[in-house]
Formats: structure tokens, sequence, C-alpha cells
């Protein structure tokens, strides 16, 4: 199984497009929003702060969805099917798929907080390292969504159903903007705004958000068990 992982990091870091969407793009646009908010402060942090958490989840959640479109590359190409020839169990070849996407989260967290210190962004060592693992560690709840994704749907008609998804989510979780009034009463169940909540608690010195750990382990818990439901059943079809 190790080097299925290997291999599926190395695949995904040689993307170009993996690389522009999930990595340069929140960059560039934490640039622009860091630089056209400034000193403002919502929720007792600035923007610069509030932008750098979200845009480096934004770029979390982007690279781990992406694994939708490589299963349906996979299941289109016949690759899946070869491999379930072999001795490798199914458990391990999902797990692998939720793993590798774990790994190649990472550049989107460092280079959009490094963009965020580049700005005058400052916190202690311990906060960075806290919002740095609370990115990384949720972003294997959209991990195990983009492996349930890749079953879901058709080859065909994967990569327009994981934007739409990525969007929608990125909308209601307060990527792009706070949110206030009604779509926040919609949106704060939603798991990437529990993602960007649990994400900006280090910075307001609390260590845990109980609520928002609570919620993500139930999303990871119905995403799994719907990767593997949905492992089983193109399995059987196959």
């Amino acid at each position: 199984m190790g080097q299925l992982i290997k291999l599926e990091v190395l695949r995904v870091l040689r993307n170009r497009r993996y690389l522009f969407f999930t990595v340069v793009f929140p960059a560039m646009m934490y640039f622009f929003y860091s630089s056209s908010f400034k000193n403002q402060m919502f929720d007792g942090i600035s923007y610069k702060t509030y932008y750098m958490v979200s845009m480096a989840t934004f770029g979390t959640v982007g690279a781990a969805l992406n694994t939708a479109m490589r299963i349906s590359l996979e299941r289109k190409s016949g690759w899946t099917r070869q491999l379930r020839l072999t001795a490798l169990p199914g458990w391990a070849y999902v797990l692998s798929k939720v793993v590798a996407a774990g790994v190649v989260t990472l550049p989107a967290v460092v280079v959009v907080f490094a963009m965020g210190a580049f700005q005058g962004v400052h916190f202690p060592v311990s906060t960075w390292l806290g919002m740095g693992f609370a990115v990384w560690a949720g972003g294997f709840v959209f991990a195990a969504a983009g492996v349930a994704l890749g079953y879901a749907a058709a080859p065909d008609t994967v990569q327009p159903i994981t934007m739409v998804s990525y969007m929608g989510m990125a909308f209601l979780g307060g990527s792009w903007f706070p949110l206030t009034g009604g779509l926040k009463t919609v949106g704060q169940y939603t798991p990437v705004y529990l993602y960007n909540e649990l994400a900006k608690y280090p910075v307001n010195g609390v260590s845990v958000g109980a609520s928002q750990i609570a919620g993500l382990a139930a999303y990871l818990a119905v995403f799994a068990a719907l990767a593997a439901w949905l492992y089983q059943r193109d399995r059987k079809t196959v």
C-alpha cells in the first residue's frame, strides 16, 4: 500500500492543473483579499488572518476533492479493475486515496500561510502550528468526500459535479466572505464552515473547538461510510 500512496502523491504533484487551482490560485486570491481589506477586523481577528485561513482551507478542500477526478479516470481506463485482480484489499485502495489526498494538501497550507507571514500576519509559533495542523487534519474529511464523489459520479460528469460541490461548499462555508443573517443560519452546519471555524480557533487562544470537531467527525464518518459503500457497489457492477 505504501508504494500505491507514493505513486498517488507523485502523480498529483506532477499535475499542473492541481498546482494552479489548489496552490497558486488560493495564494493569488489571498493576496487580492489581504490587499483590499488591509487592517479591517471581523469577529475579533483581522481580515488578513480571516482570509489566510479561508484560502488555506479552500486550497486544501480543492486538493482533497481532486481525488474524485483521479478515481473517475482510473475507473474509465480500467486501472481500478486491474488493482482488484491483485492481492490489494479494497479497504487499502480506499485508504491509500485518502492518505495520499492528505499528503498533497500540505502545499496549499504552507504556501498560503507563507503569504500571510509576508503580508504582515504575526503569531507565536504555537499558533501557526495549531492553525496549520487544524487545516491539514480537517482536509481528511474532504478527502473521504472526494473518494465518495469519484465512485458516485459517472466518469464523464464527475468534473462538473465536483466543481459545483467545491464552489457551493466554499460559498456556504464563508470562504469568500464572512457569513451573516440567513446565509450564516444555513452555512454554519456545512462542512467547510465548521472547517474554517476550527482552523481559526488557535487565533483566539482556544485550543479545541469541541462543536466543530464533533461536526467534522460526523461528516468524516458519513463520507467514509458512503465511500466504502460506493466502492463495494462499483466492485459488484464490474
